[in-house]
């Protein structure tokens, strides 16, 4: 199984029913033999330009693993499905997550070391 991010844009007048709307698409990737790896909620934003007549939307974030077959289906269904604006499924990049990674990584050590600096500098 491949790794993948799927980015969906749910319908801002959906919040109240957004667990429903989000069932629906967790169901559709475990019902195509996959699995959820991480789900990341961004909530309601704007978007750059109108979608469907909305200017709003409700920004889900999903990693998951399919099997080769899955993301054509998915993507089949997705196209079809009301609650969804609009998304986007990718094939997960490792070489990208690893830089990203370090980056993090080495932004939280310089706030660290900038943190330490300051105590010191308050012990004096």
């Amino acid at each position: 199984m491949k790794e993948y991010e799927l980015t969906v844009l749910i319908h801002p007048d959906l919040e109240t029913d957004l667990e429903k709307a989000l069932t629906k698409v967790r169901a559709l990737v475990t019902d195509n033999g996959g699995e959820i790896i991480k789900e990341d909620n961004w909530g309601k934003k704007k978007l750059a330009y109108p979608i469907q007549k909305e200017n709003f939307a409700v920004y889900v974030y999903f990693e998951i693993k399919l099997p080769s077959e899955a993301p054509l289906k998915i993507s089949n269904v997705l196209n079809i499905t009301d609650e969804v604006l609009r998304y986007l499924l990718v094939k997960a990049d490792e070489k990208s997550r690893k830089a990203i990674a370090k980056e993090k990584e080495r932004e939280a050590n310089r706030e660290q070391r900038g943190e330490e600096d300051k105590s010191e500098a308050g012990e004096d």
